[in-house]
């Protein structure tokens, strides 16, 4: 079993809704990870904007939070300025606000992995020059 996993959106919307094109593969992934995730306010804010409109999805995403499957410890007041520098790095990707937070996250836990749908994250560098270790579906 897979410890210390971050969750990026893509993967949240793809568990939460069955339509979704990652739908079997997230499902399959969760079931060889040891909750809880992690996540940041940023993802539960695209997740929930993405899943508009289905009331039943953005239910499960707060049941995740009330379950305390998914975990929300990222505090953009202590790490604001470097949010904001890694913004400013990726500019031309461009890096959204929520997969800055998950960067910084990932700094934080030398042995988490992102699991993600997101290309960009083998792109992104933590410390600067680190790979991040990601779980994310073949490319």
């Amino acid at each position: 079993m897979i410890r210390q996993v971050i969750l990026d959106t893509g993967p949240l919307v793809a568990a939460i809704n069955r339509h979704d094109v990652y739908h079997q593969w997230v499902v399959s992934q969760l079931s060889n990870i040891c909750p809880p995730l992690m996540t940041c306010e940023a993802v539960i804010s695209e997740a929930c904007f993405l899943l508009r409109g289905y009331t039943d999805a953005i239910k499960a995403v707060f049941e995740w939070i009330n379950k305390g499957t998914l975990l929300l410890p990222f505090q953009l007041n202590n790490d604001s300025e470097t949010v904001q520098n890694l913004m400013m790095k990726y500019a031309d990707l461009p890096m959204s606000f929520a997969d800055a937070c998950l960067v910084r996250m990932s700094e934080y836990s030398t042995n988490s992995m992102v699991l993600t749908t997101d290309s960009d994250f083998l792109i992104y560098r933590k410390h600067g020059r680190e790979i991040i270790r990601t779980i994310m579906p073949l490319m």
